[in-house]
């Protein structure tokens, strides 16, 4: 250790050298003091992470909703222009809307994992309804992809497939100008009436 020292003062009495006259001595301090620093430094242990560790209650739900990490309030200043006058118009608040959805990022995602029924027909008419308001708290717009409705409705295993087109149709007033599904087409909008049902829904889900 001494003779490694040793070395490294004619090292940085050497680097001293070679600046200004009124800079040597402090070049040279500078460097020695930095050096025995890390020398006399405790090793550091490796850079690891700590594995989160989540606890449960018992009898508590170990389910995706518990396992949240992003989640926050809905804030009116997130939604745009034409969901508020919807939630307005329904009589329901940003509170309303916090027991549904809740906003990750720049997304908004679902909160309920029940649709309130066991119908396939009416989870299908649900699941867009959903959709709709989730599309118009970004752009105003209360519309939704078809295809996205049959995904999602497969995964939820409440899809009909025979009748998945006539359910649309069954439901036609709830949706602008519809009249037959069409799968190239699919984006649906809702009318006044399919508004309506849709502030409905999210009193009954909140």
């Amino acid at each position: 250790m001494t003779d490694n020292i040793k070395d490294k003062v004619k090292e940085f009495a050497s680097i001293a050298k070679d600046c200004p006259d009124n800079l040597q001595e402090k070049c040279f301090e500078i460097l020695l003091s930095d050096h025995l620093a890390g020398v006399n430094a405790p090793a550091r242990a490796p850079n690891v992470k700590p594995t989160p560790v989540t606890t449960y209650e018992e009898g508590e739900s170990h389910g995706v909703s518990d396992e949240i990490e992003h989640q926050e309030d809905i804030q009116q200043a997130d939604i745009h222009i034409k969901a508020r006058k919807f939630l307005k118009k329904y009589s329901l608040s940003v509170d309303d809307l916090n027991q549904v959805f809740y906003k990750d990022g720049k997304a908004f995602l679902p909160l309920y994992e029940d649709l309130k029924t066991t119908r396939a027909a009416e989870s299908q008419v649900r699941v867009g309804l959903l959709r709709a308001l989730e599309s118009a708290l970004h752009t105003g717009e209360f519309e939704f992809n078809g295809e996205e409705v049959r995904d999602e409705c497969q995964a939820r295993k409440c899809y009909d497939g025979k009748n998945f087109s006539a359910n649309f149709k069954n439901n036609a007033s709830l949706f602008d100008k519809f009249s037959k599904y069409n799968k190239t087409l699919s984006v649906i909008r809702l009318s006044e009436d399919g508004r309506k049902e849709l502030a409905e829904l999210i009193k009954e889900l909140k």
